[in-house]
């Protein structure tokens, strides 16, 4: 079953209400009511697509129960994590089912005003989702609900929910203390960001504004599900993951790309279906699902991508964007450039995970190049203990898991370079930061090795 990525792309509201689905969701919403809505979304198993794999509909419910108090949604469309396409694919194949999602998202939890945020730089997918919400409320869909399209910074924290409501109220992504639907958008607490004061002028209030932030590929379920049942949802995917993922596959593969297999599909068939399998000769030896979660070894790849097979492999899924290695890859490099990431993107609110992705990456670096020793295991193993202390969101237990994974499945890595005083394979893959994917083409970010620990970037080459 496929239906979130069509097999041409729908650029026009016309196109899409001659659809199966086209304009179905808002209208089942409105004639089922708000209850109704969020019971079917929540009887669908519908989980959130950003990472995390909430129940959609408890999480609607959550929002929707709270009274006497203004209710935001936000859309998430940072799109941060290495390695991932997807909700950027969805918006350049079918923007209004994502729009009509954010709709019925709205209507279900009393919201009248909803946000949905994209990276500047997402200058092709932001024109695309205008495009759409102005078609929508032209022919007199959702006219009593305030849609703002905002343009975010690059930083990955950008795409964390807490970060994310910062920056809507004109901040930084860094994150709060407290979840959206206690500490909302615009509203007063003792303690707010990193900034001291008072934020968000006239608009702020004394009541907590819950706010919903859905991603956008939660959202883009949303018409199918409402336009043909919960039952027609689960009959694809498994118990605990029902439906079908967006899946993105780059790294060592012949042909990178996006594309939209059941829930329960392996992830060797993900590996060759999606991304055309490693080139001849090649064997897999690892996969990771972005940066936020443990190695997947050869052994595992016959682990169902769900949110509960590949939890009983020892990973995630995450936002299901897989980078693959190939057998000649060197893991140590790998864990190396996955840990700069998340050291270079750390806010810095938190000591021991700024201070702490830094020594464990600058020990990593150390060992790739030769010049470690058995001790800078030793302070790797001590950082990650301490990496997480106090932390305000997940950037430091995803440096925990990433590296310790790759410490316990390839432990015989880091001996050669130690003992060998050096790398065996001197082949270092780049970060998979995508900038864009299409006909089997990666494009990574050739940049962002100059982007430094503050956010600011080395100047390139050549420049003053």
């Amino acid at each position: 079953m496929r239906f979130l990525l069509p097999s041409e792309p729908i650029t026009s509201l016309d196109d899409y209400l001659r659809t199966d689905a086209g304009g179905a969701g808002v209208e089942a919403a409105l004639k089922m009511g708000t209850d109704a809505t969020i019971e079917t979304v929540t009887a669908s198993g519908l989980r959130g697509r950003g990472g995390g794999g909430f129940p959609t509909g408890r999480k609607w419910a959550g929002i929707a129960g709270q009274v006497g108090t203004r209710r935001f949604v936000v859309c998430n469309g940072a799109e941060g994590e290495p390695a991932t396409f997807k909700d950027r694919a969805l918006l350049r194949a079918n923007p209004y089912q994502v729009v009509e999602g954010l709709f019925v998202a709205a209507f279900a939890v009393g919201a009248d005003e909803a946000y949905l945020c994209l990276k500047a730089s997402f200058e092709r997918e932001r024109e695309a989702v205008l495009r759409a919400i102005q078609e929508f409320q032209n022919a007199g869909y959702c006219t009593d609900c305030t849609v703002n399209v905002l343009a975010g910074p690059d930083e990955y924290l950008f795409g964390e929910e807490k970060a994310m409501l910062e920056v809507i109220e004109g901040k930084p992504p860094l994150p709060r203390w407290f979840p959206p639907y206690e500490h909302g958008l615009f509203a007063a607490s003792p303690q707010e960001g990193w900034e001291a004061g008072p934020h968000g002028g006239a608009r702020r209030t004394d009541e907590p504004n819950p706010t919903l932030v859905n991603n956008i590929e939660t959202l883009a379920n949303v018409p199918h599900i409402l336009a043909h049942g919960p039952d027609w949802f689960r009959s694809c995917g498994t118990a605990e993951s029902p439906g079908t993922v967006v899946a993105t596959v780059v790294g060592d593969v012949v042909a990178p790309g996006v594309g939209e297999v059941e829930l329960g599909t392996s992830l060797r068939d993900v590996i060759d279906t999606v991304g055309g399998g490693v080139g001849g000769g090649r064997s897999v030896k690892a996969a990771f699902s972005g940066v936020a979660n443990p190695v997947v070894a050869a052994s595992a790849l016959d682990a169902p991508v769900s949110y509960e097979g590949l939890a009983a492999a020892g990973s995630a899924m995450g936002a299901a964007g897989f980078t693959v290695y190939d057998d000649t890859a060197c893991m140590v490099a790998a864990a190396a450039r996955f840990s700069r990431f998340l050291y270079v993107e750390s806010c810095g609110q938190c000591p021991p995970c700024k201070i702490g992705s830094g020594q464990i990456t600058e020990r990593l670096e150390r060992i790739e190049a030769g010049e470690g020793d058995d001790g800078d295991i030793g302070e790797i193993h001590l950082w990650l203990e301490r990496v997480t202390d106090g932390s305000r969101c997940f950037l430091a237990a995803e440096e925990q898991r990433v590296v310790s994974s790759v410490l316990r499945a390839f432990p015989e890595e880091f001996t050669e370079h130690i003992d060998a005083r050096g790398c065996p394979r001197p082949e270092p893959r780049p970060l998979p930061k995508l900038v864009d994917l299409a006909d089997g083409e990666a494009v990574y970010d050739g940049d962002y090795w100059r982007k430094q620990p503050d956010w600011t970037y080395l100047p390139a080459p050549g420049e003053a």
